[in-house]
């Protein structure tokens, strides 16, 4: 293998890079990335378990925790229209149960109805959804990897709590929404 190397190292470096690049994390979910599409007024942001642990500027050691099993968020926020009713919505949830996802918890949490979503694979879970809903936003919590059950809403509150991230999100969909 050395000998390769000394012979064409560019080569046996993309090689490398190649093999690398086709190992990759489970892709988020379609209806989730049809939703993008479908809401062109959507904003989208990603999280990574390291990104995750860096919001963590209390050092909280349940929160670490809490996001340990998570590899990647997608965290997609929809400004509803005026014609997103009870019929689009449900047309949502039922297109993630054809992609697998079980429904396990629906809640309230300040005022806003939190659906929880799971998507096990031989006894192991590989997904979960969580859909935040209020009169005037959609917010998908796309996870790869999981959460507990006991721990969604602490998450949500992370993220929706978190000034800096809070701040972003919103001056982000205030400076995109003028564009449109």
């Amino acid at each position: 293998m050395m000998a390769a190397y000394k012979k064409n190292p560019m080569k046996y470096l993309l090689t490398i890079l190649f093999a690398l690049g086709c190992v990759s994390l489970p892709a988020q979910s379609k209806t989730t990335e049809s939703l993008n599409e479908r809401y062109p007024n959507s904003r989208v942001f990603f999280f990574y378990n390291n990104t995750l642990r860096m919001l963590n500027q209390r050092e909280d050691k349940d929160f670490d925790a809490l996001i340990k099993d998570i590899d990647k968020m997608k965290f997609l926020w929809i400004n509803k229209p005026a014609n997103f009713g009870t019929a689009e919505y449900k047309k949502i949830t039922s297109n993630y149960k054809k992609e697998l996802f079980e429904e396990i918890m629906t809640s309230r949490f300040q005022g806003k109805n939190l659906d929880v979503f799971v998507k096990d694979e031989n006894g192991k879970t590989k997904g979960m959804l969580v859909l935040v809903n209020d009169s005037t936003n959609l917010y998908v919590l796309d996870i790869v990897g999981s959460i507990a059950l006991d721990k969604v809403s602490k998450l949500y509150k992370m993220l929706d709590d978190n000034t800096d991230i809070q701040k972003r999100i919103k001056e982000t969909f205030t400076d995109n929404r003028k564009q449109h």
